[in-house]
């Protein structure tokens, strides 16, 4: 018998500093039985680094090759393509290509992880990777929200510039986004 997805509450509070953006959002995540918890909470990051009206997580683990946050325009066509974690170049490659005029993008678990994906897709001369965004949390800050494993959370994330804010539990926490193009 196959386990079933835990499903994790979220009252999310973004703000990007730089444009103005607000927005309070109530969210239902469901997390696949081999999803961890880190896995999770990057994809909260990245619904949050990405926010735009009509923004939705995609199916998850459940179906590979679609995108972890995504948005549609009225006509079906993607207006945003986001993947997390450790996408191969040819991948987002794909989502460029076969998306044409959606922002694409990927928001990594750690600089290192970045660097290498950005090293494999020069080698490969992977030049339509220009235009997605790419860009790395910090381990530290993605290590402190693993630490939360609650079924309901109260969640304040603030994007100013580079840099993201964290607020859970009564305690905050920030750190860098790192950012690469190929």
């Amino acid at each position: 018998m196959a386990l079933p997805s835990i499903l994790h509450h979220f009252d999310l509070r973004i703000t990007h500093a730089d444009t103005g953006v607000e927005a309070a959002v109530a969210l239902k995540v469901a997390r696949h039985p081999s999803e961890t918890i880190e896995r999770l909470w990057l994809r909260v990051l990245a619904y949050a680094w990405q926010w735009q009206e009509g923004v939705s997580f995609g199916p998850g683990l459940c179906e590979p090759d679609a995108p972890d946050v995504l948005a549609m325009q009225p006509d079906g066509r993607a207006a945003l393509v986001v993947r997390v974690g450790k996408p191969e170049p040819q991948r987002i490659e794909r989502d460029v290509t076969g998306n044409a005029g959606a922002k694409v993008a990927v928001l990594f678990e750690s600089p290192r992880r970045l660097d290498a994906f950005v090293a494999e897709a020069r080698e490969r001369r992977l030049a339509r990777l220009a235009r997605a965004e790419l860009a790395a949390v910090d381990p530290a800050l993605l290590g402190w929200l693993s630490r939360h494993d609650d079924r309901r959370a109260k969640v304040g994330l603030t994007f100013v510039a580079d840099h993201v804010y964290a607020e859970l539990g009564g305690e905050s926490v920030d750190g860098p986004l790192q950012r690469a193009t190929v």
